[in-house]
């Protein structure tokens, strides 16, 4: 039995394949050239550079910081990890009370609007002021700092999070509803093992960018004085009278956020590369 030899028009598509692919590599490789030399000319052969990275990029101080910066990163990281936990929480509550069907439900409707009307509204900043601030003073107590910025958290984001839940609820389209109805299914249990899967399959990669958001925007607990990965960048920069401090902060965020962006990226690939074959969801 002869060995099968792949056609003459076939072995053309395999050369033009291989043609294009080094012609890409070639490509990326000029590209990347030119655009380290613009860098080069427009920024690090400047009259001014040598000051900035004194400022900025002093590997010494960078290294010096770095403990101090970590150990105020570590709040940071236990302030996302509650959060995450109470966010999920309470968007998916108040996602469905605004899904709740019915004429009865409209107060509550209503309340869930009204919050996440509210809280997308107000800066966070301002949230973390009245929840840092305002709650101590109501009830004439101290409370530590890691729960007060992970309420903060929480009100923000969950009226953001809610949202994008609800949207992938209301995307499920009302025959699956019929069809688990017709089935036996009650209310909470079509909801539970028939829209919320779908939705959460499909709303996988905006919530993943609401993480990244937050991820940021915990760095901002500083303000309420809480030590975290800001406020010793800021205390070790005041020593030092550098900035390079606040520089080792800003790379602990982003290592933090690079993994999340990535598998944000794979797992959008990976729906729409099931969607364009016809794979059902």
């Amino acid at each position: 039995m002869s060995a099968h030899s792949p056609s003459e028009l076939e072995l053309e598509r395999r050369a033009f394949r291989a043609r294009q692919s080094r012609r890409s590599v070639l490509v990326a490789i000029a590209s990347s050239i030119v655009f380290a030399i613009i860098v080069w000319a427009t920024v690090i052969n400047t009259p001014g550079w040598a000051g900035v990275q004194r400022a900025f990029f002093d590997p010494t101080i960078a290294w010096q910081a770095l403990p101090a910066v970590w150990a105020g990163f570590l709040l940071n990281l236990q302030v996302l990890g509650l959060s995450l936990i109470t966010v999920l929480i309470v968007a998916i509550a108040i996602a469905l009370l605004r899904t709740l069907p019915g004429p009865v439900f409209v107060p509550l409707r209503a309340l869930a609007a009204a919050y996440t009307d509210i809280f997308r509204g107000l800066p966070f900043i301002i949230v973390l002021y009245l929840v840092g601030f305002g709650i101590p003073t109501l009830v004439n107590e101290r409370i530590p700092v890691i729960y007060l910025g992970t309420l903060a958290v929480t009100l923000t984001y969950s009226a953001y999070v809610s949202e994008v839940i609800r949207a992938g609820i209301e995307s499920v389209h009302p025959s699956q509803r019929l069809a688990a109805r017709a089935l036996g299914l009650g209310y909470g249990q079509t909801l539970r093992r028939v829209v919320l899967p779908q939705a959460f399959r499909r709303i996988t990669p905006p919530l993943m960018n609401d993480f990244v958001a937050m991820q940021k925007d915990v760095g901002l607990i500083s303000i309420l004085g809480a030590t975290d990965a800001v406020l010793a960048a800021k205390i070790e920069g005041a020593q030092t009278y550098n900035f390079t401090p606040y520089i080792v902060a800003g790379i602990l965020f982003i290592l933090l956020a690079i993994p999340t962006i990535r598998l944000t990226d794979w797992y959008a690939a990976r729906l729409r590369a099931r969607e364009q074959s016809g794979v059902l969801l």
